[in-house]
C-alpha cells in the first residue's frame, strides 16, 4: 500500500465513529456511575478501575500484538467493548456495581490495546514516508470525534437515557470492528524495509521483565515517553478545571462554553495537520520539535484560564489545539520510525506512561482544586510539563552538539593523518 489511500481513510472514518462513541461514553458512564453508586467516591472508583486497566494493558500490549497480530487485537478489543456496552445498555438502571466495574475494566484495557495496535501498524499500512500525514488524519478524526461526543452526550442522555447512550457506543465499536474485518488492512510487517542506523534495535539484554521492555531504547526516546506522561498529567489538570471555569464564565450555560472551547481546540488540531502535511520533512521531526510543542501547548492552556475576553480565549484554545495536534503527530511519527519488532513495545510503554500520568493528574488536580483556584492548579501542573520539556530540549541540543563535535573532530583527525602521518588524537580533546 502506498500513500494515505482510500482504504486507510475509510478505516480512519470508522475509528472516528468509535472515538465519538468513546467520548460520548466518558460523560455518560460518569453520570451513570454516580446514579448507581450514589457517591462521588463511587464515580472515582469506576474511573480508577478503567484507568488502571489501561495502565496494565499498556505493559502487555506490545507482546500481545506481536504474538497474535495487530489486526486480530483491533477486532477482538472492538468486539469486547461492544459486548460490554450492550450489557450496560440492556441492564440500564438494574446494573450492579460489579458489572459496572467489569465494563469499565474492559473499556480501559480495550482502548489501550486498540490504540497501541493501530498506532504501531500505521507505517505498515501506509509506508514510513507517509506516516506523518496518516497520523495527521488520525488526529483530525479524533478531534472531530471529541467535539461531537462531548456536545451530543447531554441531548442523547436527555432524550433516550443511559441505555440509548450505551447502545450508541456499542454500535460505534461494532462499526470499527466491521471496518477492520471488511477492509483487512495490512498491519503486520513481513520483510518491510525498516529504519536503520542509530534507530535500529540493539540486541536484547538479560534482566527483569521491565528491563527487557525498555532495554535498547535510545535515551531521547525514553525522554520523549517520560515527557508524554508528564504532559498527560498536566492535561488532566485542565480537563478537571475546565468545568469549574465554565461555571464561572457562563453560569447559565457551562455546557455551551465547554463545547465552544473544545470546538476551537479541534480547529487548532486540524490546522496542525494541514501545515505538517505540507512539510516534506515533517516525519523526520523529533525530540526538539516535540519539546517546543509541549511548551507552547502548556502556555496556551494556562493563558486560557487567566480569564481573558471571549475572542482571546478562543484564540488561546485554537493555539492550544494547534500545539496539541503538532505534538501528537510529531511524537507518534518519531516512535513509528523505530523497527517494527520494537514498535509495539514502545507504544505499549507510551500508553502506560500516558494513562499513569493522566490518572495521577486527575486525582491530584481534583484534590488541589478544593483549596486553590483553577489558574494556580493548571499553572503548576503545566509548569511541570514545561520544565520537563526544557530538560529534554537541553539534553537533545547537547547530544546534537556532542555528536557533531565528534564528527568534526574525526574529520579533522583523518585529514591530519593523511597530511602529516599518524594522528595523535588531540583533536578529540574537549576545547580543542
Amino acid at each position: 500500500m502506498t500513500g494515505v489511500d482510500r482504504r486507510f481513510r475509510a478505516l480512519v472514518v470508522a475509528h472516528g465513529v468509535s472515538a465519538y462513541g468513546t467520548y460520548l461514553n466518558l460523560i455518560a458512564l460518569s453520570l451513570f456511575s454516580y446514579e448507581i453508586t450514589g457517591t462521588a467516591l463511587g464515580v472515582g472508583v469506576v474511573m480508577a478501575v478503567r484507568l488502571l486497566a489501561g495502565v496494565t494493558a499498556g505493559l502487555a500490549a506490545g507482546a500481545l500484538t506481536t504474538r497474535v497480530g495487530r489486526r486480530t487485537v483491533m477486532v477482538a478489543t472492538d468486539l469486547a467493548q461492544t459486548l460490554a456496552m450492550v450489557v450496560l445498555a440492556l441492564g440500564a438502571s438494574g446494573t450492579t456495581l460489579w458489572v459496572l466495574l467489569g465494563a469499565g475494566a474492559v473499556l480501559g484495557a480495550g482502548n489501550t490495546f486498540f490504540n497501541v495496535a493501530l498506532r504501531s501498524a500505521v507505517p505498515v499500512m501506509v509506508g514510513q514516508e507517509n506516516r506523518a500525514r496518516a497520523n495527521g488524519v488520525l488526529v483530525t478524526a479524533r478531534s472531530v470525534a471529541t467535539v461531537l461526543g462531548f456536545a451530543s452526550a447531554a441531548p442523547v442522555i436527555a432524550l433516550g437515557g443511559f441505555g440509548v447512550a450505551f447502545g450508541v457506543n456499542a454500535a460505534s465499536f461494532a462499526v470499527s470492528a466491521a471496518a477492520v474485518l471488511a477492509l483487512r488492512p495490512r498491519t503486520d510487517s513481513d520483510g518491510v524495509s525498516e529504519p536503520t542506523g542509530d534507530r535500529a534495535e540493539p540486541p536484547p539484554v538479560r534482566g527483569g521483565r521491565l528491563r527487557r521492555r525498555v532495554a535498547g531504547l535510545a535515551g531521547p526516546l525514553l525522554g520523549m515517553i517520560a515527557l508524554r506522561g508528564l504532559d498527560a498529567l498536566a492535561s488532566a489538570s485542565h480537563n478537571v478545571a475546565l468545568p469549574l471555569a465554565a461555571h464561572e464564565a457562563e453560569p447559565s450555560s457551562p455546557a455551551v462554553f465547554m463545547t465552544w472551547f473544545w470546538s476551537a481546540w479541534a480547529v487548532g488540531t486540524m490546522l496542525a495537520h494541514q501545515i505538517l502535511k505540507r512539510r516534506s520533512h515533517g516525519a523526520s521531526w523529533g525530540e526538539r520539535a516535540f519539546a517546543v510543542g509541549t511548551c507552547a501547548m502548556s502556555f496556551c492552556f494556562v493563558a486560557a484560564f487567566t480569564g481573558p475576553p471571549a475572542p482571546v480565549l478562543m484564540a488561546a484554545a485554537v493555539a492550544a489545539g494547534f500545539a496539541d495536534g503538532w505534538t501528537e503527530i510529531v511524537y507518534t511519527s518519531r516512535l513509528q520510525a523505530t523497527p517494527d519488532r520494537q514498535r509495539g513495545r514502545l507504544f505499549g510503554l507510551s500508553a502506560t506512561a500516558e494513562q499513569s500520568g493522566f490518572a495521577l493528574g486527575t486525582v491530584t488536580a481534583a484534590a488541589a482544586l478544593e483549596a486553590l483556584p483553577a489558574l494556580a492548579v493548571v499553572g503548576a501542573f503545566h509548569g511541570a510539563a514545561v520544565c520537563g520539556a526544557l530538560v529534554l530540549l537541553l539534553l537533545t541540543v547537547r547530544r546534537h552538539d556532542a555528536r557533531h563535535g565528534t564528527d568534526r573532530s574525526s574529520t579533522s583527525g583523518d585529514k591530519g593523518e593523511s597530511a602529516h602521518g599518524t594522528s595523535t588524537g588531540a583533536g578529540h580533546l574537549p576545547g580543542s
